[in-house]
């Protein structure tokens, strides 16, 4: 099943499949949020925003509008 990195709950898993390469910085693409690689959802900060990701053993905190673009496959 495919969702966004913002649908994931809380300790659930999925395999980067596409994003919107116009809305991702490349910061995050340094860092490993590329396709094939596993996102695993750490934590939602209370209002939602940010998000804590674990992405091929890299942690990183993304904001909300930035998870609504990268698809997983769960």
């Amino acid at each position: 099943m495919r969702v966004t990195v913002d649908q994931l709950k809380k300790g659930e898993e999925g395999q980067i499949v596409d994003f919107n390469l116009d809305m991702i910085p490349l910061k995050l693409l340094e860092m490993g949020c590329l396709p094939g690689n596993c996102v695993k959802l750490i934590q939602k900060a209370p209002l939602g925003d940010p998000l804590y990701l674990n992405i091929n053993d890299s942690h990183l905190a993304i904001r909300l509008e930035t998870a609504k673009e990268i698809i997983v496959e769960k």
